[in-house]
């Protein structure tokens, strides 16, 4: 149980340091996980949909729409049309947002890094393993 307390005291601090984020920018917590949530779709080369990331949000129509509406109206993302389909309006995070992010948690990522290239090969691929599995778990919806 030692590492799950830990762990979950790292996500409380993690979420902290998000909050502090937020604050600083005026923005709701709502507001950095849909960017989180736009950045990593865009890394991995996929288009983000408002309703995609509603789903990826928990948030019903409305509530993405005011989402995206608010983001849009603090210039931190922006509607364009997609590449495979000009038909699909997708959702992508300007690059002044990317830039005001990587400034705030740059440091906490090199210190992440730097920590992370402190283990060789096979401790790396245990702890990516034990993180996914983490978020595997936490991803899983209880029946109720």
């Amino acid at each position: 149980m030692e590492i799950v307390h830990l762990l979950r005291a790292t996500t409380v601090e993690l979420g902290l340091h998000s909050t502090r984020f937020a604050s600083r920018n005026g923005m709701h917590g709502t507001d950095v996980r849909a960017l989180i949530a736009l950045m990593d779709a865009a890394r991995s080369g996929e288009e983000m949909t408002a309703g995609r990331l509603g789903a990826a949000l928990g948030l019903n129509s409305a509530g993405t729409t005011a989402l995206v509406d608010r983001l849009e109206r603090a210039g931190r993302v922006r509607r364009v049309r997609g590449t495979t389909d000009r038909r699909t309006v997708v959702v992508e995070v300007d690059e002044r947002a990317v830039a005001s992010g990587r400034s705030f948690f740059g440091p906490l990522i090199e210190r992440t890094v730097a920590l992370f290239d402190g283990y060789d090969a096979r401790e790396r691929a245990a702890i990516r393993g034990f993180l996914e599995g983490v978020r595997d778990a936490a991803a899983q919806r209880e029946e109720t």
